[in-house]
């Protein structure tokens, strides 16, 4: 995924996958997603579900959500063929920049080289290929965060500043004497950001209905529903009748 590709105007729509399912993923990517999000924050899912989910994502960018910057994780998921990154309540350019050396090699970052694994094709691709570059999810979860946002935007390794709404909003509600802005204000500081810097904005959202609407914010980046909430309504649908 180039930063060209990144900063398009045209929408990149993608679901979050909590289930750990390796099924669910492959079914996820072959409905025609532009992204799909692997979530170890809040999923079901480890890390020893990330590899096989990682495997039958073919068309699809697959991102991983680690639950914390921590930087075997993020190594090891991007050895396993990730093409990016995703961390929640990245607040500050110090939590940025922890991120991206855990993401990089040097001199950028501290990650470790290993050729064999699956990110280099099992030691196929020749030495001289030029290392994949991964992209950074910054999530922005807290009114800390909204401030720093233009801060954040402008590091040189964030790619797209994503907003965890229902944490941003529990932080408006839980201290309203720190904000100085509602969550709609919030909602267009970030994409201003962003967009300032020549980044992508995203947003996960609860339905369809408001892809239109946060599309002309200038959010680029929208995770429509996940595999639970689709997977649980299906049911509720399905039993309505009856019960």
């Amino acid at each position: 995924m180039s930063n060209t590709t990144l900063c398009q105007r045209h929408l990149q729509l993608g679901t979050w996958l909590q289930t750990g399912s390796s099924i669910i993923a492959e079914l996820a990517d072959a409905s025609g997603f532009d992204w799909l999000l692997l979530d170890l924050e809040h999923g079901c899912g480890t890390d020893t579900t990330v590899l096989p989910q990682l495997q039958t994502i073919r068309r699809a960018t697959p991102i991983v959500r680690v639950g914390a910057p921590h930087p075997d994780l993020i190594a090891r998921s991007l050895d396993w063929g990730a093409a990016g990154i995703m961390v929640p309540m990245v607040s500050t350019v110090e939590k940025a920049e922890a991120c991206l050396r855990a993401m990089h090699y040097p001199p950028r970052g501290d990650r470790g080289l290993a050729r064999m694994v699956r990110g280099f094709d099992y030691g196929l691709r020749p030495a001289e290929a030029e290392m994949p570059r991964p992209v950074f999810f910054a999530q922005i979860e807290t009114i800390e965060a909204v401030e720093n946002a233009r801060a954040i935007a402008v590091i040189d390794g964030v790619d797209v500043l994503f907003i965890g709404p229902m944490d941003l909003q529990l932080q408006l509600q839980s201290y309203p004497q720190r904000a100085t802005r509602d969550y709609d204000a919030c909602l267009r500081e970030v994409s201003e950001a962003a967009k300032a810097a020549g980044k992508a904005c995203g947003i996960l959202l609860k339905q369809t209905d408001d892809v239109a609407v946060y599309h002309e914010l200038g959010f680029t980046y929208l995770a429509i529903e996940t595999d639970i909430t689709v997977l649980r309504e299906g049911y509720r649908r399905l039993l309505s009748p009856w019960k």
